[in-house]
């Protein structure tokens, strides 16, 4: 089985990323992984390593945003015994400790500026150096780095070295939120629903026509894993049961659909919804001077998802 199936998916949007993905774990380059929390980044990183030629070499994962700052350089690089107080030891270090295999830095975004100096030394030499040596040290490691923020704006807030984005963003890959994954949150839920029914020795419940409606207008901002934990409590308390909308926790509502449709007023004629949607991204493109990323920002879709609809539509840029 492809290392990249587990990333579940029926959704042309998504497929296209993960064909893209599968060309870039035969390479070397640095990746950006970019998407929104829930939507599948450290798979996607484990799928791009267990596809590489380092694939029996050691996979490091390490949350940027988890390590005091004050540790941020010890943890990445090492460190001497007596560097500092409290280095009672020798340490490796994330960085050596993936020698020969592949470095996940989850949430780089958070990575302090310091720390970001000594990253691109490493992805530019090859060499680390660990704190209180007085030499560096070559690693062969891959570096796979994720967030979820807009790097380019901390660079321009000055939170994010801007040679260190460029050098991350060799093959950048961007991850679909769930609500861009036409018909993947139902094929997903009932999928979830049956495997933790069989996990738990309990019956998959049964979702209302009305709890369809409901669940199918949510916008999941927490993406795949939202859908996951909601389907395991959906199991664990309506085993064999009917699900309705009203059994469906608060948060999970059309609050985002309302609150769209409040702003405007079907013609009695009604509308031709396709011919609206080519109609708006064409004006998109217009208004972005035919820069996708940019027209894809103004109609709030990942770049991906507009280049799939601009093929449906046979639209030009």
């Amino acid at each position: 089985m492809s290392a990249f199936a587990r990333l579940l998916t029926q959704s042309p949007v998504l497929e296209s990323v993960i064909r893209s993905a599968q060309i870039v774990a035969a390479t070397e380059a640095p990746t950006l992984i970019v998407g929104e929390t829930g939507t599948g980044k450290e798979l996607m990183a484990q799928a791009l390593h267990e596809s590489s030629r380092r694939s029996r070499q050691p996979f490091v994962a390490i949350n940027c945003a988890a390590i005091p700052e004050t540790l941020v350089e010890s943890e990445l690089f090492g460190h001497r015994r007596g560097a500092f107080t409290g280095a009672l030891e020798d340490r490796l270090g994330h960085v050596r400790s993936a020698q020969g295999g592949t470095l996940f830095l989850d949430e780089i975004g958070e990575l302090p500026l310091a720390a970001q100096a000594k990253l691109l030394r490493f992805l530019e030499s090859g060499e680390v150096q660990p704190v209180g040596e007085s030499r560096p040290q070559r690693v062969d490691a891959r570096i796979v780095a994720a967030t979820h923020r807009d790097l380019h704006a901390r660079v321009r807030e000055g939170l994010f070295r801007e040679d260190l984005y460029y050098r991350l963003q060799v093959v950048p890959i961007e991850l679909p939120p769930l609500r861009e994954r036409q018909g993947d949150a139902e094929w997903l839920l009932s999928r979830f629903l049956d495997e933790f029914a069989a996990r738990h020795g309990l019956q998959p419940p049964r979702l209302t026509l009305a709890a369809r409606r409901r669940l199918a207008a949510h916008r999941w901002p927490g993406n795949v894993r939202e859908l996951r934990n909601l389907a395991e409590r959906l199991v664990v308390f309506f085993s064999g049961r009917e699900v309705d909308a009203g059994n469906l926790p608060a948060d999970i509502a059309p609050q985002a659909l309302a609150a769209g449709l409040s702003r405007f007023t079907l013609p009695e004629q009604g509308i031709d919804l396709e011919r609206l949607e080519s109609d708006m991204i064409r004006q998109a493109l217009d208004r972005a001077g035919g820069n996708k990323s940019r027209a894809a920002r103004l109609l709030g879709l990942s770049r991906d998802t507009l280049l799939y609809r601009l093929k449906k539509f046979a639209i030009e840029a």
